[in-house]
């Protein structure tokens, strides 16, 4: 055969074969794929994807017949609701505390005790009642007062003449009871100050003041701006069973205000707590809106109380602060907290002086329940140690 004949036929073969599998793959492809093969005696594996799809006859399991837990203790889910200690005597009981602040009268003491006090020495003692925020101007009076009592009574223990200069300074005879008992209807407490003074915490420590003494207490979370300060509040009022009246974060506080006034008259409770945010006295507009709070609250109910708190490591600077908020919402009442630690003692006398109403609690420790109505005779005792 002719060569050129023979390599045509062999193309013409090797194209044909290739033709038949490639018709031959095609096919294949759309075929199922073998069951696998299971060994006799044995159970088959589960099946995946498609496969694991239940029996259309297995029956379904409902919700009624999901197994729930049989006892479910109840302090578990709600914490047990506290009992406050007894108002009575805290003064008293944590007198160790107030003392820490008592550098102001010993150091006076220490001063006088010298003998032959001469003008240096009164200086001295000058500047120490300055150093204590008694002020400056009460400091020079109660130099001179000193010096003539001293002439007059040279017999009497310095340190008897200083405690009844001080108990004078911080005046016993002051009102300082809380307006809480209102005949006919809920007193109404407004807590208000700048930021970082602890108006939230106090007006927590104080629902467990009104809960000791057996008040039905409402508390209501007028601080909408300050992220969790609801839940702070929440948190305060939970401890001891006190319902807490609250509105959106970043609500209006006036509308939060109206609420919890009317939620205290419609379940006829003794005393409602509001808690405010804190603003810098120099923020003309939070001030304005403070005193809204407080006008719309009263279109419902007078409000009785309204309590200034204030730090008492800011000293003097907390004199001005404290006299634009008296300007604002007429304050009635001052608290004093962080007063445990310090040597800042004669804030209470400055307080007193500029604003022209009394120091009513005194915050005395970081514990729940150290918060204690002021008490004139204990709190000079501490300071002259």
């Amino acid at each position: 055969m002719d060569p050129i004949a023979l390599i045509a036929l062999i193309t013409v073969a090797l194209v044909a074969v290739i033709g038949l599998g490639l018709v031959a793959f095609r096919a294949g492809r759309g075929r199922p794929a073998p069951p696998h093969a299971t060994k006799t005696g044995t159970t088959p594996l589960p099946g995946v994807g498609d496969d694991a799809t239940p029996p259309r006859d297995t029956p379904k399991r409902t919700i009624a017949t999901v197994p729930l837990p049989e006892d479910i203790s109840s302090d578990v889910l709600v914490p047990p609701v506290e009992r406050p200690a007894p108002v009575a005597g805290r003064m008293a009981r944590l007198r160790d505390r107030l003392a820490r602040s008592g550098g102001l009268g010993q150091s006076i003491v220490a001063l006088l005790s010298r003998g032959g006090v001469d003008d240096a020495t009164w200086e001295e003692i000058e500047d120490s009642l300055i150093a204590a925020d008694i002020g400056v101007t009460v400091a020079g009076e109660v130099v001179e007062r000193m010096r003539a009592a001293i002439r007059m009574q040279p017999d009497v223990p310095p340190r008897d003449l200083l405690r009844a200069e001080l108990l004078e300074l911080v005046d016993p005879a002051a009102d300082r009871s809380l307006a809480v008992e209102v005949p006919g209807r809920p007193a109404v407490v407004l807590v208000v100050g700048v930021n970082g003074t602890g108006k939230t915490t106090t007006t927590g420590k104080l629902a467990r003041v009104l809960v000791a003494e057996d008040r039905d207490v409402i508390l209501g979370a007028a601080d909408t701006f300050r992220a969790a300060a609801a839940d702070q509040l929440q948190t305060w009022g939970d401890r001891v069973g006190v319902p807490v009246v609250r509105g959106p974060e970043g609500g209006d506080p006036a509308s939060v205000g109206f609420e919890a006034v009317t939620a205290a008259i419609d379940t006829e409770a003794d005393v409602l707590l509001v808690d405010t945010a804190g603003r810098l006295h120099t923020k003309t507009g939070l001030m304005d809106e403070l005193g809204k709070v407080k006008r719309v609250i009263e279109k419902k109910s007078p409000v009785d109380e309204v309590l200034l708190v204030l730090d008492a490591t800011t000293g003097q600077n907390g004199m001005t602060q404290a006299k634009v908020f008296s300007e604002v919402v007429d304050v009635t009442g001052v608290v004093l907290t962080k007063l445990d630690g310090t040597a800042k003692g004669g804030i209470v006398v400055s307080v007193q002086r500029e604003l022209g109403v009394p120091v009513k609690l005194v915050g005395l420790g970081e514990g729940p329940d150290d918060l204690a109505p002021f008490d004139a005779d204990v709190f000079v005792d501490a300071l002259l140690g």
